[in-house]
């Protein structure tokens, strides 16, 4: 059997699978919003939860969406946060209503620089893994830190190895 390098500990998603569970986060925050359950904007953190929040956003009927562009990786290594882009001021206050979408919450790191802008706002993520846990109220799936998710925007289709190999 080969030795595996630890981003091969894959949780690979389907772009069905995505919009599956996107889906079920939305249900999940539906009549949840401080304003009679109903939800001011939805800001995305660029670019993973831009489609789950597109998703999120339809399914809720939310037609007020922004976007706060967060760089925290280069391919699979992962540094300090930098905020690129933030969201209109005036829309998202101190967050009050504001529903925060992202694909997954990994460190925390990139959510506590969000919720700097954003104090009072509810994050959701569509994936979860341990030590960013915290900083989410709302998700859908936990996955352990050691496990490397590969999104649909991520992936091509192509020939893989065997896991095992008789020869």
């Amino acid at each position: 059997m080969s030795e595996r390098l630890p981003h091969e500990k894959g949780f690979h998603i389907s772009w069905d699978q995505l919009h599956r569970d996107a889906r079920a986060l939305a249900w999940r925050l539906d009549g949840k919003g401080p304003e009679n359950g109903a939800w001011k904007a939805v800001v995305a953190i660029t670019r993973g939860g831009m489609a789950p929040a597109m998703i999120v956003a339809r399914e809720l009927d939310i037609r007020k969406v922004d976007t706060i562009s967060v760089k925290s990786y280069d391919h699979q290594s992962q540094s300090e946060p930098q905020i690129l882009k933030s969201p209109d001021s005036k829309l998202i206050g101190d967050g009050t209503g504001i529903l925060i979408i992202d694909d997954l919450v990994d460190t925390g790191k990139t959510l506590e620089a969000v919720r700097s802008f954003m104090p009072k706002a509810h994050v959701a993520t569509v994936y979860a893994k341990p030590l960013g846990r915290d900083q989410v109220e709302t998700f859908i799936t936990e996955v352990s830190q050691d496990t490397w998710i590969f999104f649909p925007w991520d992936m091509a289709l192509q020939y893989v190895e065997p896991y095992r190999d008789n020869e």
